[in-house]
């Protein structure tokens, strides 16, 4: 079966054709993040598809940061953003982590941040590149190194890790140690033949100020490639020190399921904690370190958490209850599509939930930002 679907979707491949887009990557080779931030924010200005007047402003959210603590610091996190999105990904996270002390700073992964086209002939190399870089040079300003990550972020951050024991602990929000799909290991084979698994929607455009709404198969094959590393690193040995994992029951994205029957296995330190977003199935009782809410919250037209739910404030000013921007691309026919961008009631969930009688847009906020922040920082607090 696996045969004849590779040959299949090779075949449609090479009906389709390539036509990529060769764009230099963002500079690298930086001594300092000062220096790396700027050249960063240079390259985006000079490449970048903005989407609204406010260059500034775009430019802000789409290149690496830096949130320093009042006090000297002592420890440092990076913060490494998933596929398609970006630095602004960690906008309410990383505030948090600087009250607790820590010197935070975001990286942005190559072909991240200008088009989503400058994905097309990206590699796993390149991220793990910027990733090194910056890691290496915070972990020389900080007596205590951690790494954060969101999604495919979470994998890049996982790998350093695992090959620096000056990595103190790991902050992980929907990490994408294992995909939903039984196929995605197709997609490095499939990216040689198809530079895009759809066509442009009729509606949405590609990217907004925050993110892009579209991938190149090139980007799902990087991501892929992460996750199978992952998975490796995790089958070695277990990680042994103290670790933050976030999950939502329903993530279009990744297999949580599987994720949380390895919580246990694989991240043995006493102080890790892993959250729960939904009903845990019934065998998750014997972890003792699960956290759970609920994702079902109809006063606030919550059907279900999304992937990209748990990072983001209800004040946030883009994502937030009553933010700017609304993910109306969200698995839903054309008409409720439409319906969504033209401003009738929606309902909030992740990508891909249809309901008789209900829109749904995409819930991009965490109705529980702030317990989730008080168990993130006893974990962070609990290795010192």
């Amino acid at each position: 079966m696996r045969k004849y679907l590779a040959s299949l979707l090779l075949a449609l491949g090479l009906l389709t054709g390539c036509q990529q887009r060769h764009v230099a990557p963002p500079p690298l080779g930086q001594s300092s993040f000062a220096e790396y931030q700027q050249q960063t924010r240079d390259f985006v200005a000079a490449h970048r598809a903005f989407q609204t007047l406010d260059k500034d402003a775009e430019l802000r959210l789409n290149t690496p940061q830096e949130w320093r603590p009042a006090q000297t610091p002592r420890k440092g996190i990076l913060l490494i953003h998933g596929l398609g999105d970006g630095p602004a990904s960690f906008a309410d996270i990383a505030p948090q982590l600087a009250k607790q002390g820590f010197l935070v700073r975001t990286v942005l992964l190559a072909g991240h941040g200008t088009r989503p086209s400058d994905l097309l002939d990206v590699s796993v190399d390149q991220w793990r590149q910027v990733v090194k870089e910056q890691a290496d040079i915070l972990g020389k300003e900080v007596g205590s190194l951690w790494l954060g990550g969101f999604s495919t972020g979470g994998n890049l951050a996982l790998e350093y890790a695992a090959e620096h024991d000056n990595v103190q602990g790991l902050v992980l929000f929907s990490p994408a140690f294992k995909s939903s799909t039984s196929y995605d290991f197709l997609a490095p084979t499939v990216a040689l033949f198809r530079d895009w698994l759809r066509p442009p929607s009729a509606i949405f455009p590609q990217q907004i100020a925050t993110r892009y709404l579209r991938v190149p198969t090139n980007g799902f094959a990087q991501f892929w490639r992460t996750s199978a590393s992952a998975q490796r690193i995790l089958a070695r040995k277990p990680w042994n020190k103290p670790t933050l994992l976030v999950l939502t029951e329903h993530d279009s994205v990744l297999n949580t399921r599987w994720i949380l029957d390895h919580f246990d296995r694989d991240f043995t330190h006493p102080a890790s904690r892993v959250i729960w977003y939904g009903t845990p199935p019934p065998e998750a009782v014997t972890v003792s370190r699960l956290r759970v809410k609920k994702d079902f919250l109809p006063e606030d037209r919550i059907s279900q958490f999304s992937h990209m739910s748990v990072l983001f404030s209800p004040q946030n000013p883009l994502y937030g209850r009553k933010g700017s921007v609304m993910l109306c691309s969200n698995g839903q026919s054309e008409a409720a599509a439409k319906r969504c961008l033209k401003g009738d009631e929606v309902w909030y969930s992740d990508w891909g939930l249809v309901e008789p009688d209900k829109i749904h847009a995409r819930l991009t906020w965490n109705p529980w930002f702030d317990w989730q922040t008080a168990v993130m920082d006893k974990v962070v607090s609990g290795a010192l």
